[in-house]
């Protein structure tokens, strides 16, 4: 077998140009394994700020090693953070099902985004739909309706990876 297809584990990370401009905000989880799940995925992609509501607690087990990469800010609740950002120059895009809900895979990302990801069961709350500059949606080709909010959290972070890979 070839040398360059042999398996590689814990291949180091690959360097970006500049830090990523990305912050992940998300409301108050049913679930500490989903918020866990994109606090892993944040890291991976080199996102260096992730906001967080409510009782919010990531498990190290499944977030794994993020350390201090990630620099978790835990808050009561999302609109008056996202005010901050906005005044800070963050683009607000919501991932949401909405009526009027653009592809994810024809939206282009600023580099300077707080992208929203919504509530397991609830999704992103009216008030704070109404804050955002976009909403983006990943399709759904098949049952259920709608994907894990940490599975459509991770499309979405590769999304924005995909667009600006080098930072």
């Amino acid at each position: 077998m070839d040398e360059e297809l042999l398996q590689q584990r814990h291949k180091p990370p690959a360097p970006l140009d500049r830090p990523r401009e990305l912050v992940l905000a998300c409301p108050p989880m049913r679930s500490h394994v989903n918020l866990s799940r994109i606090a892993r995925a944040a890291g991976c992609c080199g996102v260096r700020r992730m906001i967080c509501c409510g009782n919010a607690r990531i498990v190290p087990e499944i977030s794994r090693d993020i350390g201090g990469s990630v620099e978790i800010e835990v808050h009561r609740t999302l609109p008056p953070v996202l005010k901050k950002l906005r005044q800070e120059g963050f683009e607000l895009v919501a991932l949401e099902q909405t009526a009027t809900s653009q592809p994810i895979y024809t939206f282009s990302f600023q580099r300077k985004t707080a992208l929203v990801v919504g509530n397991e069961r609830l999704g992103v709350e009216e008030e704070v739909l109404r804050m955002m500059d976009h909403v983006v949606e990943i399709p759904v080709y098949g049952m259920p309706y709608a994907h894990n909010a940490a599975t459509a959290a991770v499309m979405a972070l590769y999304e924005y990876c995909r667009q600006y890979p080098r930072g």
